[in-house]
């Protein structure tokens, strides 16, 4: 889509025409409908055809296609004028409004729906959920108000019949916040009454047809549209779909609300088939039924439902209340009206209710940004039936006020600015409908006003006298005439017809029903039935209700003032937005995709305005922007005005800009403002814009890091520097601490053992365990030179006993002398220790050894595994096995050959020497007679392992088990398990299926 169309599709801008004359244009026009080109731009405007049928033009697509480009990129589309504003909106931070006009039937609604889509797709790109929230409420808002202010008419199939302008708010990033409706004059007469062929609207057929069979039970309703007044007209051919009522769930409708919805809409039928009887001079309702069925729906009893249809309550000037009954046409009347309010007030509580969801909500300028506006306009058409009553007449005049809103910005206002900046302009002539409108509108004078007084005047006003009103008064307008003014056309009846010339043409209005439609009038018994109803959502409707009969209000403005007040509010509001325009075109009356009736388009071409527009558009220019302005935005693409320019002015500064891209013949220099001819010079300056963004995007993020990075590096310095003072404050706090608390220490009986170290700061964690390590060695040295030199070989071996067994044996005798020679002492041996001493001496003199490094009694095993007692003896070379009385030497190893010790972690005596043999000792330390309850395991382990450790300078393995014991006995493995048992008086080993037993006394 992004390819420019051919010239066999004809121009796709009006403005490009070789000559500017209704046939040329009707020629395009008629060329590009029937080549399937519906959209032809005039500039920013867009002339669209309705093609009624669908065409593959939308879609993503197409979305992806006109996104960000400009409006001459692309053939002409909606979404091209619908990105226009969001641009326009988003990079000026400006409030456009997007206006749609034409006739009935020309394509309006299906419009406004499109371009909401675009603006939709192209926006909330993050995905943000509560964005989505809001365009999702925008879109199917639409799809709820078709379906209740929508009705079919003999010229269109989805007429609305009510005006709608949509103003959607946008947050800095462009995204959708919210949005609110206003809606003007719906068609309320429709509900009651409908042209021949026509229908009412949608939401009646939707549900009698589209309804389940339970809910319409509950309504007391069935599904034929033709048993109906209200509905039977047109009811034959229907084609519908039931879509709003999950709309309305989208939006946030409950289902109480969606309930009460329904049962307004049954009452409104159900009213319209009560019938009116007359008993002499009393109406009366036949059938109790529907009254009943009314009340139920209504919230409200029978019996008040039934008086309100029937009789009217008047105060008396007295303040006496009286009830006046009515008469069988006054009741209809009464009837119809109430039914007309219902759906009235219905219709504007949906659409307040509807703006309650999509208001923006705590928006504070300050923390969001500016809040900018889109607005778009789907107005009823202008219309011209065979009847033209009250409704059409504010149907047209709406149309005249958006007709002088165009000509004013589009044609009035541009060429007066041209004379203003002192452009050189050639004045193109145009119609100026301000006459029609004044006609409509001024005060005292035009014809809302007339009726007015017609209204207010006390006594019996007929639409007649309202009538011959207006010819007196009117008489001599150009635009005005009737039939007592013209009395050979034949086209207007005496007293009923005026004929207005409206800038689309003359219309012919019937006056009959003006004065009742412009009062509205509805009894005061109706809105205090509905405000005292049971249902919430119908008493909501009615607050006026609440006042009492006797109460005296003031009269309300008419329908026609309340309508000239909301348009003229609506033009004020489109004024003050940057405007686009979508021009609607109705191509046939018959809805053919292919006919186009050229009579039909060339009137329509005509009271558009569109070739006035195309010759303005022609001979000026399509962009302005003052001097500052445009100076601002493109000052960045010329070297002499970047960043700053040292002109006397800033017209010299952008005529720098424009000399540097070569564009003096595109361009007009104002008194203020630079007009630029073609957008292609302007788009020409946005490429160049945004090519340099991103290059002067990097600098100033270069310069800005730049100076985050300097400001970073110092802060650093400043953090490290007030670090590296912290950090040695701490470490000399430290180091006074330490030396406050151990000032003393070589005073103390402890030497310090007892002071409680000070926490160290983490930059001193090593530091501190080196120091206290340096203080443990230091107090170990001061105790250790107190031990007399004898003593020191008893300390070593207990130090190497202590590391061996790693505190995993209870008691290993540290806190007693160690004897060490056992069998020599005559204290724990005293009927042997002399005959170890000679057996001793020749061992000493025949195995020449230094010293005798433990000696005891013992329980140990024979080669034949039997038990016996002996001495064991271990010196510096040998470990020698005596017999316990003569001390013979039964065996003899040498020390070298033990690579190893195992103990217990209990209390018992049992050790086993490994040898590099595998032929192991396995023997239990019997205790003497110097102390029965000695542990000498640790003394044997501790000389044993401090003898390795000094003559071998290697250490001595010792395992400490908790389930006993391994090792090898004449090459073959054994375990020795420990156990207890009752009556033992002493310590012994007994053989077992995995080795040895050691049985030990119970106590």
């Amino acid at each position: 889509m992004a390819e420019l169309e051919g010239l066999e599709f004809g121009k796709s801008d009006f403005v490009l025409l070789d000559e500017v004359n209704m046939e040329q244009f009707m020629e395009n026009l008629q060329l590009r409908f029937e080549k399937g080109r519906i959209y032809t731009f005039i500039g920013e405007v867009v002339v669209s055809v309705n093609p009624y049928k669908q065409m593959d033009i939308y879609g993503k697509v197409a979305i992806e296609a006109y996104r960000g480009r400009e409006l001459y990129e692309n053939p002409p589309h909606l979404y091209a004028v619908a990105d226009a504003a969001y641009k326009a909106m988003k990079r000026r931070a400006k409030d456009t409004c997007i206006v749609i006009s034409g006739e009935s039937g020309a394509g309006k609604t299906e419009a406004s729906k499109y371009i909401m889509q675009y603006i939709a797709a192209i926006t909330n790109p993050n995905q943000r959920e509560e964005v989505e929230s809001v365009k999702n409420v925008l879109l199917k808002s639409n799809c709820v108000l078709e379906a209740f202010g929508n009705a079919k008419t003999n010229r269109n199939d989805n007429s609305s019949r009510f005006g709608k302008y949509m103003d959607i708010n946008f947050n800095f990033n462009g995204d959708p916040t919210g949005g609110h409706i206003n809606n003007y004059l719906l068609e309320k007469s429709r509900v009651v009454q409908q042209h021949a062929g026509e229908r009412n609207f949608h939401s009646f057929y939707q549900l009698l047809r589209g309804g389940t069979d339970d809910m319409l039970s509950n309504l007391h309703l069935q599904r034929n549209p033709e048993a109906y007044v209200y509905s039977k007209e047109g009811a034959s051919v229907i084609t519908v779909g039931h879509a709003e009522e999950d709309a309305m769930k989208v939006i946030g409708f409950t289902s109480e609300e969606i309930s009460s919805i329904y049962k307004i809409i049954a009452t409104i039928l159900l009213l319209g088939n009560l019938e009116f009887e007359c008993d002499g001079e009393i109406v009366q309702l036949p059938g109790a039924g529907s009254v009943s069925h009314v009340a139920e729906l209504t919230g409200t009893e029978p019996e008040t439902v039934s008086k309100a249809l029937l009789y009217r309550t008047v105060a008396t000037g007295g303040g006496e209340v009286i009830e006046k009954g009515h008469n069988k046409l006054e009741a209809c009347f009464g009837r119809d009206a109430f039914a007309k309010a219902l759906y009235e007030r219905l219709f504007a509580w949906i659409v307040g209710r509807i703006n309650t969801v999509i208001e923006v909500k705590n928006y504070n300028p300050a923390l969001h940004g500016k809040n900018t506006v889109i607005g778009v306009l789907d107005i009823y058409g202008f219309e011209i039936f065979d009847n033209n009553s009250f409704e059409q007449f504010c149907i047209n005049y709406c149309n005249e006020k958006l007709q002088q809103l165009f000509i004013e910005l589009i044609l009035q206002q541009e060429q007066e600015e041209y004379h203003r900046e002192g452009i050189t302009w050639q004045h193109i002539e145009y119609f100026n409908n301000q006459i029609i409108v004044d006609l409509v509108e001024q005060l005292h004078k035009g014809i809302i006003s007339i009726l007015d007084e017609a209204c207010l005047t006390v006594g019996k006003v007929t639409d007649t006298v309202c009538l011959e009103t207006m010819n007196t008064k009117l008489g001599q307008h150009p635009h005005f005439t009737s039939r007592k003014h013209c009395p050979t056309d034949k086209t207007m009846d005496f007293q009923r017809h005026f004929r207005i010339r409206h800038y689309a043409g003359d219309v012919t209005y019937s006056i009959e029903g003006f004065l009742d439609k412009n009062k509205d009038p509805l009894f005061q018994d109706f809105k205090r039935l509905m405000y005292n109803s049971a249902d919430p959502v119908l008493k909501e409707m009615w607050p006026d209700g609440q006042l009492s009969i006797t109460e005296v209000t003031k009269r309300p403005l008419t329908a026609a003032t309340l309508f000239k007040n909301s348009i003229i509010a609506l033009v004020e509001n489109l004024a003050c937005k940057e405007p686009y325009y979508v021009r609607c075109i109705k191509p046939n009356d018959v809805k053919s995709p292919v006919l186009f009736d050229d009579a039909r388009c060339r009137h329509q071409v005509a009271y558009l305005g569109l070739l006035e527009n195309v010759r303005v558009r022609r001979a000026g220019f399509a962009y302005r922007q003052p001097y500052a302005r445009f100076l601002q935005r493109y000052k960045m693409t010329c070297e002499y005005t970047w960043p700053n320019h040292l002109m006397d002015t800033d017209r010299e500064a952008v005529e720098a800009i424009v000399t540097q891209h070569g564009f003096e013949g595109d361009v007009a220099y104002g008194h203020t403002k630079l007009f630029v001819r073609t957008p292609r010079s302007l788009f020409t300056l946005e490429q160049e814009r945004a090519a340099l963004i991103p290059i002067l995007v990097l600098f100033l993020q270069k310069v800005w890091r730049g100076a985050l990075a300097r400001m970073r590096c110092r802060r650093m310095r400043a953090i490290y520097a007030i670090m590296g003072c912290y950090k040695r404050y701490k470490v000399k706090s430290h180091f006074f601490e330490v030396e406050r608390r151990f000032a003393s220490v070589r005073s103390m009986a402890d030497y310090g053992k007892s002071v409680e170290w000070p926490t160290p700061p983490a930059a001193l964690a090593q530091f501190h365990a080196i120091t206290q390590q340096l203080h443990r060695r230091w107090r170990a040295r001061r105790i250790i030179k107190n031990i007399p030199p004898s003593d020191m070989l008893e300390v070593r071996a207990k130090v190497a006993a202590m590391e061996a067994l790693r505190g995993e044996r209870p008691d290993w005798g540290f806190g007693r002398a160690w004897e060490r020679d056992y069998l020599a002492n005559p204290k724990d041996c005293p009927q042997s220790s002399s005959n170890f001493m000679r057996a001793s001496k020749d061992l000493k003199s025949k195995d020449q050894y230094s010293q005798i490094l433990f000696s005891g009694s013992v329980r140990m095993l024979n080669w034949f595994n039997n038990t016996k007692d002996r001495g064991l003896v271990i010196t510096d070379k040998h470990i020698y096995k005596l017999e316990p009385k003569k001390y013979k030497v039964h065996k003899k190893i040498p020390l070298d050959s033990v690579t190893g010790l195992s103990v217990t972690s209990d209390t018992d005596q049992v050790v086993a020497l490994h040898t590099a043999t595998q032929d192991d000792f396995l023997v239990y330390l019997q205790r003497g007679e110097l102390c029965p309850n000695q542990d000498r395991i640790g003394e044997l382990v501790g000389t044993l392992c401090d003898h390795f450790k000094r003559a071998r300078n290697t250490p001595l393995p010792v395992k400490v088990s908790s389930m006993g014991l391994s090792l090898h006995m004449s090459g073959k493995p054994k375990t020795v398990t420990i156990e207890t048992k009752a009556g033992l008086v002493s310590a012994d080993f007994r053989k077992s299926r995995a080795g040895f037993t050691l049985l030990l006394p119970s106590h």
